[in-house]
Order: C-alpha cells, then sequence, then structure tokens
C-alpha cells in the first residue's frame, strides 16, 4: 500500500497544540474545575469551527477529516503530558495533570499519551493527507480505530474503578467525545468501498481448495492463535483471582502489575478475555475455513487494538511510575517482554497475510451463465 502524503495544513493545526498547552497550564492555576472544563469544551469546539472554514473542501469529501485534525491537535497535548511526566520537557501540562486529570500521570496514563501522540498522530496525518489526495486509506483508518477503541474501553473503566476514582473532576466529560465518535467513525470506514482485490474467480478457487497444511503461514497462525486463546485464558484467571499455585506464582513472580490498584492491568485482562479471546477463535475459524471476508478488515481492526493495549501494558509494567512491588522483576523481564510482544506482534502478522494475500477469505463472485455452461460440458 503506497502510503500518500502527509497534509502539510494539519501538521500546522496540530502544532498550535504547543501555545494552548502552555496557556492552559496557566490558566488551570487560576480558575475553577467548572470553568477548566468549560474552557477545554470551548477550544475543542473552536478548533471544529475553524477546521470547517479552512478545509471545506476536504470535509465535504470526507467529514472523517475535520475529525482527524482535531484529533491530531489533541494528540500531541498527550504528547506533551507523556514527555513532561518523563521530565523530557517542563512548564507545559504539569499543573492541569496534578490537579485537573491525575490518573494521566499513572504509568499507564503515560504510556497511552505516547501511543496517541506517536502512532495515532502519524495515522492522522496520513489519513487527512490521503482524504486531501482523494486516495484510498480505509485499511489505516480501521487500523486506527482498533486503536482508539481499546484506549476507551480501558482508560475509562479504570479511571471510574481505580484508586483514582475519588479524583475524577468535570474535565473527565472531556472523554466522551472519544467514546461517541469511533461508533460514528467506524461505520463511516466499514461503508467505504475496498480497493479492488485482483483475483479471477479461478484463482480465488484454487485458493480455497488448499488445506492448512498446504499454507505453512496460516499454520502458523493458527498455532499462534491456539497459544494467544490460552494465554489469554490463563490471565484473565489470574486477575479473577483464581486460587490454584500457576496463577498465584505468575500474579506474584512473574506478572505483578496485574495487582496493581490503579485497575488498568486488570481491566485490560478483562477486556481479553471477553473480546480477544472470542476474536482468536473467530480467526482460527478463518483460517480454516475459505470465504470468511470479515476477517480481513477485522483483523486490521484487532491488530490497532493489539498493538495499543500491549504497548501500554508493556511499558506501564516497567515504568518508575508504577510502584515497585507492582513492576516487573528484573529476573524475568526479558522472557515476559518477550511474551508480550509476541502476543502484540502476532495480531499484526495476521492482518499482514489478510492484507497481502487476501484469496482466501474472498467470497469468489457469481459465474457467469457462459462459465457455468462451460462447467457442465
Amino acid at each position: 500500500m503506497e502510503l500518500p502524503e502527509l497534509s502539510g495544513k494539519v501538521v500546522a493545526f496540530s502544532l498550535t497544540a504547543l501555545p494552548v498547552c502552555y496557556a492552559l497550564n496557566h490558566l488551570s492555576e487560576l480558575s475553577h474545575p467548572l470553568g477548566m472544563a468549560i474552557l477545554s469544551a470551548m477550544i475543542l469546539a473552536l478548533l471544529f469551527v475553524a477546521i470547517s472554514n479552512l478545509a471545506q473542501g476536504e470535509i465535504s469529501h470526507d467529514p472523517l477529516f475535520a475529525v482527524f485534525t482535531v484529533f491530531s491537535f489533541t494528540s500531541l497535548i498527550d504528547l506533551f503530558i507523556a514527555l513532561e511526566e518523563d521530565d523530557y520537557v517542563m512548564g507545559l501540562m504539569e499543573f492541569y495533570t496534578r490537579e485537573r486529570e491525575p490518573y494521566l500521570r499513572t504509568a499507564h496514563g503515560i504510556f497511552s499519551c505516547y501511543w496517541d501522540g506517536t502512532v495515532n498522530y502519524l495515522l492522522y496525518l496520513i489519513m487527512t493527507g490521503a482524504i486531501a489526495k482523494r486516495k484510498r486509506y480505509r485499511s489505516l483508518g480501521l487500523y486506527w480505530l482498533g486503536s482508539l477503541v481499546m484506549s476507551i474501553m480501558v482508560f475509562v473503566p479504570g479511571n471510574i474503578l481505580g484508586k483514582y476514582s475519588s479524583e475524577l473532576r468535570l474535565s473527565f466529560l472531556l472523554n466522551i467525545p472519544y467514546v461517541l465518535i469511533p461508533c460514528w467513525a467506524g461505520l463511516h470506514l466499514f461503508r467505504q468501498a475496498k480497493g479492488p482485490a485482483g483475483y479471477t474467480v479461478d484463482m480465488i478457487l484454487e485458493e480455497h481448495k488448499k488445506g492448512l497444511l498446504q499454507r505453512p503461514w496460516d499454520l502458523a497462525l493458527f498455532i499462534f492463535l491456539l497459544l494467544a486463546g490460552l494465554f489469554t485464558i490463563f490471565r484473565g484467571l489470574v486477575v479473577l483471582d483464581c486460587p490454584t499455585d500457576s496463577c498465584f506464582i505468575y500474579v506474584y513472580q512473574y506478572e505483578p502489575y496485574l495487582r496493581d490498584p490503579v485497575a488498568y492491568p486488570k481491566i485490560q485482562m478483562l477486556v481479553f478475555l471477553f473480546y480477544a479471546l472470542p476474536f482468536f477463535i473467530l480467526a482460527a475459524y478463518g483460517l480454516l475455513w475459505p470465504g470468511c471476508a470479515w476477517l480481513p478488515d477485522w483483523a486490521l481492526v484487532f491488530a490497532g487494538a493489539m498493538g495499543q493495549a500491549q504497548f501500554s501494558h508493556i511499558g506501564a509494567s516497567m515504568h518508575p511510575h508504577t510502584p515497585y512491588p507492582y513492576r516487573t522483576p528484573e529476573d524475568v523481564w526479558s522472557f515476559l517482554f518477550i511474551l508480550n510482544l509476541l502476543y502484540a506482534v502476532g495480531p499484526h502478522l495476521l492482518a499482514y497475510r489478510c492484507i497481502r494475500w487476501p484469496a482466501f477469505f474472498l467470497c469468489p463472485p457469481t459465474l457467469s451463465q457462459q462459465e457455468k455452461n462451460k462447467k457442465n460440458h
């Protein structure tokens, strides 16, 4: 897939986040929490109005252009928050995060901000560039959708149920757009036309005839899906306080981060158990039986979700903001890192396989009457 040029207009627009961060941080010291929540909402509304006036052609072609542009602005704010919490910059968002959204200072919050400020930011620039050039961006959009949905599914419940639940402010309501917009964006992305597959009916039928053992790549992915499913069940039992010795040893000697009272790791494992596990099973089915046309799209969504989840989980389990008793022990650090990395890489390999060689998952188009007659003769 050829990547389009980045949108210079969006890059310039997003960089205004720097002075806005500085001003917002200093206004936070003087303003009431209600005033800050209203001010933040007004800033987002003004951003939508500004981009609507500056990019009418792009928005009329695809309304997601406005969403991606405003989100590119908030992505840089998230990046500044993460950099400040790790002492790379100073004076940008320190007071705001301490007094208004303290959960952003957790290790999970920091790495979620890093992901949003790097991966999602780059996706916004590429996708807005594609819209401006009238090019396709559906695959990147589905990856972004999975990334954003996973972040919200863990971050919002974690804030409500974790140790920072008593410190929620009105600014927490600013997460509402991140809950609602992905629903609309997802419908918009799935309705977009797919690119041409480039396979004839005979090529598709020939691919459908191959068994799993004749497709080594798919066999390896099938084995991964089975092992990942078992690992998902095991870690789900761990956070549900399963009394078995293996669960006890794992949570205390291998991954004590799962006990962190911030609640993000526990919720993350439950999301894996109730959402990732069914996908592992369905994807394994899709590798066994041909014609599962839904798998390539959902593999992209799932890859984005797992990338965001594992990036935040791995980073947070080793970050200094995580209390020492809950950090990954040094003697098992390499083992846990590789294990969690494979858990994240596998879905990306599945998505790559589905997009790069999709013939096995395609449903052959209806044969013409002439082709049917030839088969009959």
